[in-house]
């Protein structure tokens, strides 16, 4: 298990979201920050998540 880490920006560059969840893998990570993305109603704004070796595991501009 590894702690992911989950940004949001708006356009402006303020970070809206900045906060970190554990998973398993990648795939599990992904799915969590896209339902986390969808919950907080981000899904259109600058994102991306991350993984504990900072490879982007989910991003959006």
């Amino acid at each position: 298990m590894g702690t992911y880490y989950l940004t949001v920006f708006s356009k402006t560059g303020e970070k809206l979201l900045d906060e970190q969840f554990n998973a398993s893998t990648d795939s599990e990570a992904k799915e969590i920050g896209t339902e986390k993305l969808h919950k907080e109603g981000y899904t259109e704004h600058t994102h991306r998540c991350v993984n504990p070796n900072a490879k982007l595991v989910l991003f959006h501009r």
